[in-house]
């Protein structure tokens, strides 16, 4: 008998690599589709044997678990108490939210997995529908130049702010703490910590449907999910609570109250903790 072992994982490696197949040149499409059936096997293989598995949020949970033998939720955030928006900042936010033409956002890579040519359709249609609203993506990606050539060719240069990629952690809180809502377009199972420094933001988050965003707000609220890819449904979402900003309010109120319990000292904390207990 070998040594017992954690096991820890953030997303489904072998199931972003299915869902990504059709990306990219052919050699990478057919390593993609050769691949992701050895690489699950080999997850589970793994998995099998670990004494405890420290599975990043519910997404990454609900796949692995019936193959572990100690399945954990656990989070691998790196949001220190400081960072999460204040009562007087909150105050803010709300004031600006009840009469502000309407601001998404959203920080992360723009590529495939995470919907960010869907971001984009839902930016159009919202358009489209004659909605006043403000919108900006934080981050670069293979999907960057695509979805500013949409952009300029919609006519929405004005109202679409694509700056690509910052290191400066203080515009990206700005970012978030501006954010009326953080809109998602995730199509692979992983759990973005995105999405919890939203909510530590009072940003609700708003986007596809997914284990991990619905687990995030199950308790508290602070949410709104629509059907995985369905861009329509997405933006009529968004256009309802732009017409009821007292909903969206309270949806922000929540979104502060169910980041409230995310901080790295608690997490990291907890993870320690089952490592002491199992191990």
């Amino acid at each position: 008998m070998g040594k017992p072992y954690a096991i820890w994982t953030d997303r489904v490696e072998s199931e972003v690599v299915r869902r990504t197949a059709h990306v990219g040149n052919w050699r990478q499409r057919l390593r993609a589709r050769a691949t992701h059936r050895p690489m699950f096997a080999l997850e589970k293989h793994l998995i099998r044997r670990s004494s405890l598995g420290l599975f990043h949020g519910k997404e990454t949970y609900d796949t692995y678990a019936p193959y572990c033998r100690n399945p954990q939720i656990v989070h691998d955030i790196h949001i220190p108490k400081s960072d999460h928006i204040d009562a007087q900042a909150l105050d803010e936010k709300l004031a600006s939210l009840v009469k502000d033409p309407l601001k998404i956002a959203y920080v992360g890579r723009a590529d495939a997995m995470k919907g960010s040519l869907d971001w984009i359709t839902v930016i159009k249609n919202l358009a489209a529908a004659d909605m006043d609203f403000q919108a900006s993506w934080l981050g670069d990606g293979p999907d960057l130049e695509e979805m500013r050539a949409q952009v300029t060719e919609a006519g929405l240069q004005d109202r679409v702010k694509l700056p690509g990629f910052t290191d400066d952690r203080s515009e990206v809180l700005k970012c978030l703490r501006d954010a009326h809502i953080v809109m998602f377009c995730h199509k692979t199972p992983e759990s973005p910590r995105s999405l919890i420094e939203a909510l530590a933001s009072a940003a609700p988050i708003v986007g596809y449907e997914g284990a991990f965003a619905r687990d995030l707000i199950s308790a508290e609220g602070g949410g709104l999910l629509s059907g995985m890819g369905d861009t329509a449904e997405l933006a009529r979402n968004i256009m309802t609570l732009d017409n009821d900003r007292q909903k969206l309010a309270q949806l922000a109120r929540e979104a502060a109250v169910a980041g409230s319990t995310y901080d790295e000292e608690t997490v990291f904390e907890h993870r320690c903790e089952l490592i002491r207990r199992y191990l």
